[in-house]
């Protein structure tokens, strides 16, 4: 066995593309690294010493000659590549350096149309903003929506057009009903007075009526008690969930792309359309 000479560090973007997710999804360790050889330009000894194999232990897994089944061999093989935990759960590993603080109730990562899985909105906020900056249209599906685009500072807000330039983009907000018993009930499992909750909700409402000069805005108020939370930029949905104790932004993120036959991205924007068709837009 070599000596390790650190991990390899590929670029975010290559653990997304479909077929590193495929392989790992069948635990296929050979065609892993050869896409590490390409995306990283990784020779086999370089692997080697990152995973703690020989380079010609790497050349059999490269050349079908020889597979991986011991389960500390793949945690040697997660950790030496640096893995994201999105990556590692498709490998049927448990995470590493990101550990969730709430999260949906069935593994959205097992699905191929997620591309990563952030343990937090505070993880994936940055590409967030990326993505509603190029944006033609976006989708909120929230409770009271201040954290996401009713305050000056919020994850959104400052990415929307501030001028009459910005007259293209779609904006679609559906808010909890803040006269609902949903909204009740829901103000009892964060531990939060119906009254304040009720109070956000009106005020995201009336800072979005602000937005109607410089983009296409329309804000929705739903009755339901909420699971889902929903920001769509076009293509692309990150999704997290709601739970009895935790807020949407403590949720386990999903970045969700839209595939030709995969259900999560059509199924979760089919559901944002029923939603708002049977909500009263106040906005």
């Amino acid at each position: 066995m070599t000596t390790s000479l650190g991990p390899i560090d590929l670029p975010d973007w290559a653990w997304e593309r479909a077929e590193v997710r495929e392989a790992l999804r069948a635990r296929d360790v050979g065609a892993v690294f050869r896409r590490v050889q390409q995306y990283a330009g990784a020779s086999q000894t370089r692997i080697g010493m990152a995973v703690g194999m020989t380079q010609a232990r790497v050349n059999e897994i490269i050349n079908g000659r020889r597979e991986v089944s011991r389960l500390d061999v793949y945690e040697r093989i997660a950790d030496g590549l640096r893995m994201p935990d999105d990556a590692r759960h498709l490998l049927g590993l448990a995470a590493s350096r990101e550990r969730r603080t709430g999260g949906a109730a069935f593994d959205l990562a097992a699905f191929p149309e997620v591309v990563r899985v952030y343990a937090a909105q505070s993880s994936a906020a940055q590409e967030i903003q990326q993505q509603a900056r190029e944006a033609q249209q976006l989708d909120v599906l929230a409770v009271r929506g201040l954290g996401l685009i009713g305050l000056n500072d919020s994850l959104l807000r400052a990415c929307l057009p501030r001028d009459q330039g910005g007259k293209g983009l779609q904006v679609r907000i559906a808010l909890l009903d803040p006269d609902s018993d949903a909204l009740t009930r829901r103000a009892a499992e964060i531990g939060e007075s119906a009254e304040s909750l009720a109070s956000g909700v009106r005020l995201t409402e009336a800072r979005l009526r602000e937005l109607a000069d410089t983009c296409e805005v329309s804000v929705y108020r739903y009755r339901m008690l909420p699971t889902w939370r929903l920001i769509r930029t076009d293509d692309t949905m990150f999704v997290g969930a709601f739970d009895v104790g935790w807020e949407g932004h403590e949720s386990a993120t999903y970045k969700v792309m839209a595939t030709p036959h995969g259900p999560l991205y059509r199924g979760f924007r089919r559901m944002f359309q029923a939603i708002i068709d049977g909500a009263e837009q106040t906005v």
